[in-house]
């Protein structure tokens, strides 16, 4: 990375990601409380509502032997109770780093240059970095590699499918995605992981079609077709939506020991039914899980300078 902060799958490198993977795994595997981050302060800024989020944070922030300071938004009001510039340099004089679930991008890029200390996107309308770290080594748990793999993504083209794309096209994996039409991804999020994947060898493609998506491939993954912020166009998504569920059927047409994947929360009968999110081939809750881990790899670099990470710049 070439910044102090974490704001893009884009802003690691190949090497990065597969180093930040790589020391995930063996966070998870060493399962011990350790003090790499005694001493060390993390704030969380909160726009949105979160279950996974705020606790994986948390707790990989405790296991790394630090605090945790959690900010509501009636308490911080980024933008309207006072300007994001002068929360950045607020936070900055009293903690080591800032994680943040905002709705708007733009937020996260002021938080950036006000703050001196490292600001981590735990989420915004445009990507969702830390669930896809999580997705990949997920993945990596379960196929044992990434690159040549196929994810399809079924559904809405939002901030989950956008750091997805971005990670696939670094890691080597392919990546489809299914939406209809109006709500494709950003075409600059597509030539982004296009030109990315020039080095890796990934394909990615963007087609209207869930059937001919996801057709042999190694992993299903779909997100709720209505995000936070969005519930006034609930009716209309849903109708928009209609045949882009993951069911079993559509299940079928992939790789027969496909698995399938949901960052949640699910609304099954809408994006997934019942059947698939409950059945073998579901892995959604090893993902919720490998959030936390995921996430200490972060903060760990980020915040720990004790380079546990040789080569890897975060």
């Amino acid at each position: 990375m070439q910044t102090k902060d974490f704001l893009s799958i884009s802003d690691l490198s190949a090497t990065d990601l597969n180093l930040l993977l790589r020391e995930a795994a063996e966070l998870k595997a060493d399962g011990e409380w350790n003090t790499t981050l005694s001493g060390k302060t993390l704030a969380l800024v909160f726009e949105k509502p979160s279950l996974r989020t705020r606790i994986s944070f948390e707790t990989a922030m405790k296991q790394l032997g630090g605090e945790v300071i959690y900010l509501s938004p009636a308490e911080v009001g980024l933008g309207q109770r006072e300007p994001v510039r002068d929360v950045a340099r607020t936070l900055s004089r009293y903690v080591d780093a800032v994680a943040a679930r905002v709705f708007k991008h733009e937020s996260l890029e002021e938080l950036s240059e006000y703050a001196d200390i490292p600001v981590i996107n735990a989420l915004c309308d445009r990507e969702h970095p830390c669930q896809a770290l999580a997705d990949l080594l997920t993945i990596s748990e379960h196929k044992g590699y990434l690159k040549g793999l196929t994810l399809a993504f079924v559904g809405d083209g939002n901030n989950v499918a956008a750091s997805l794309a971005l990670a696939c096209a670094l890691s080597g994996m392919n990546f489809r995605i299914a939406s209809p039409n109006g709500y494709e991804l950003p075409r600059s999020i597509v030539e982004q992981a296009q030109t990315i994947s020039e080095s890796s060898g990934a394909e990615i493609e963007s087609i209207s079609d869930p059937m001919l998506a996801v057709r042999g491939v190694d992993i299903v993954y779909t997100d709720t077709w209505t995000s936070m912020g969005q519930e006034a166009e609930n009716t209309k998504r849903i109708k928009a939506f209609t045949g882009y569920q993951v069911d079993s059927a559509l299940m079928s047409l992939a790789a027969g020991d496909a698995v399938f994947m949901h960052c949640l929360p699910a609304h099954r009968g809408q994006e997934v039914s019942e059947e698939v999110i409950e059945s073998a081939a579901s892995v959604i809750f090893n993902q919720a899980e490998n959030r936390l881990h995921a996430q200490k790899a972060v903060l760990a670099q980020l915040l720990g300078g004790a380079g546990i990470l040789p080569g890897c710049r975060l």
